[in-house]
Parts: C-alpha cells; structure tokens; sequence
C-alpha cells in the first residue's frame, strides 16, 4: 500500500481542545468551553516560556547605535536575549566585523563610574520589563516640533531620572531631567513617528524592554548591536488559526491542555495524576530534542612546570 506522500499533520486550536476536552473524559459543548481552554492555552505557552529555551521562537535583530545614546528599546514580545555582538563595518565583505559584548547585571553597571564615557561598546545591560504605559503623570508646558530635543513638562517629579515617555503616538527617549526640562531627548523611539506636539498634551510613562550598552558609542565609525532573541509564542487565537509550535510539540502541548483543563472539569480530578504524567513525559520528550546539535571537541590543556 502506498503512502500519503504528504507530511502536513497539523491541528487547529478547536482540535487541541476537541482532544484535550477528551483525554479528560469529557467533550466540548459550549462557547465558555472554547473560550476558557482558550486561556488555559495562553498561561500554558507563559508556563514554557519559563521552562527554557523554545528554539522555533529564536528570532535576529539588529540596532544602528547613536553616538551618545546608551539606552535602546527592543521589541515588547522579548523573552529573553540569547546572543549579541557588535558589528563594524556592517555590508562590507572587506571590513564587516563581529566583536564581542558582555552582558553584565544591573549590579555591575551600577558600579561604573563614568557611565556618559564614549567608545566601542563592550559591555550590555538587558532591562527585562513589562512594556507597559503608566497613566498621564504630567503634560507639556510648551509646544515642541518634531526637531526639538529639549522638552519641558509642568512637573518632572515622577519621572525617571531617564528613560522613555510617550506623548500622542511618539515615544521619546531622554537622557536627563533639570527641573522639569527634559535634555538629550531621542525622538521616534521603538519604531514610532516624530511629530509636533502642543502645550498641554500628556505625558505617559513606558517600561519599555530595552538595553543599555557601555562605553556610550562614539562616532568614530558606525556601530550596530546585532542580537537573538526569544520572542513570545503567539496567542492561542481565535478558534481557526494553528498554533505557533511546531509539529513535534503538538502531543505536548494536547497533553497541556488536557491538564489545565482537568484542574477545571469537576468530572476529570479522577484522572488529573494520569494527565500530570502524561503532561510531564510529553514536555521532557519535546524539551530534550528542541535543541542545537552541534559537534563537541574537548582538548587536554598542557601545562609545562
């Protein structure tokens, strides 16, 4: 008998549930059903973002670095940053070089003392926050054009001493506060447009993910922060898409769910030890092959007295 001659298996999310609802002995009957296993599946992919690496969410990314701007926004959807470099000469086969960069804590960078010194980056802070928008804390006292890199607000007195604001749909980064005048301002930060703003707009806040390199760049040549990342695995969605995991993660995560599920199923906490370790099995299946295989080479260190 032949074959299928196709390897395209996949499930959309009313499967998973189809078949988690059934592992835990019960069916999916109703809209909740769909919509609580929907966010059972969302704490599930935070819960594997936690676990470690997921390999098919490495993704490359890259910043021009500004002479005298120590501090970039990445992406909101950041896990965690993997690998990074700094590249010279970027496009020229001739001179494009790759030259390490040191992530340190917030403790070491703390301990700098001269943190405006300007030369080739070599060492990397990673602020992991939430990305989030605080409310209006303060407005514009004057009208700025999309040029100005000075601004000045009513009250500076719960702004950060730098960081990041967002006035209308433009986030603006500041290097220092006096009174309550903002300096070294860096407008369309985090992908966002330059635009005038007038006397009175709100000031927001942002905790935007972002690095801070050191020493500040200078502008002797054109430096760019190359990096991986791990992004966030995009949300189980609304009931037609597939999941974004891949093929060989799909018995893990059913088996997920079907454990989430029980812990809700009043019918199912007979069967929730069984969907634990089923759950547990699945996970250390697909986390052993989701890796990098790579050949290794130990060589003896000699050492002459």
């Amino acid at each position: 008998m032949a074959t299928s001659g196709s390897a395209t298996f996949n499930l959309d999310l009313t499967e998973i549930v189809e078949e988690a609802y059934e592992r835990t002995g019960s069916e999916l009957r109703t809209g909740y059903d769909l919509r609580t296993a929907r966010r059972s599946l969302n704490l599930l992919f935070a819960d594997w973002a936690n676990r470690g690496i997921n390999m098919w969410t490495f993704e490359q990314g890259s910043i021009t670095l500004v002479p005298g701007l120590p501090t970039y926004p990445i992406p909101l959807d950041t896990v965690d940053l993997l690998e990074h470099v700094i590249r010279t000469g970027e496009g020229s086969v001739a001179t494009q070089a790759d030259l390490t960069i040191t992530r340190i804590s917030v403790s070491t960078y703390a301990t700098i003392p001269n943190k405006l010194q300007q030369a080739r980056p070599i060492q990397l802070w990673f602020q992991r926050l939430d990305g989030s928008t605080t409310a209006a804390i303060t407005t514009l006292s004057a009208t700025i054009t999309s040029t100005d890199t000075t601004l000045t607000v009513t009250s500076a007195a719960n702004l950060a001493s730098a960081g990041f604001i967002l006035i209308g749909t433009e986030t603006i980064y500041y290097g220092y506060t006096t009174g309550n005048t903002l300096y070294n301002c860096v407008r369309a930060q985090n992908g966002t447009t330059a635009a005038s703003h007038t006397a009175g707009d709100s000031v927001y806040t942002q905790n935007l993910p972002c690095v801070t390199v050191w020493p500040t760049p200078d502008d002797s040549q054109t430096y760019t922060l190359v990096y991986w990342r791990m992004r966030r695995i995009d949300d189980a969605g609304g009931g037609v898409n597939t999941m974004d995991v891949p093929f060989r993660f799909l018995n893990c995560l059913v088996a997920g769910l079907a454990y989430y599920l029980a812990l809700k199923v009043p019918n199912a906490m007979v069967r929730l030890d069984v969907l634990k370790s089923q759950y547990d099995e699945a996970w250390d299946l697909a986390s052993t092959e989701d890796r990098e295989t790579a050949a290794l080479r130990f060589v003896p260190r000699q050492t002459y007295i």
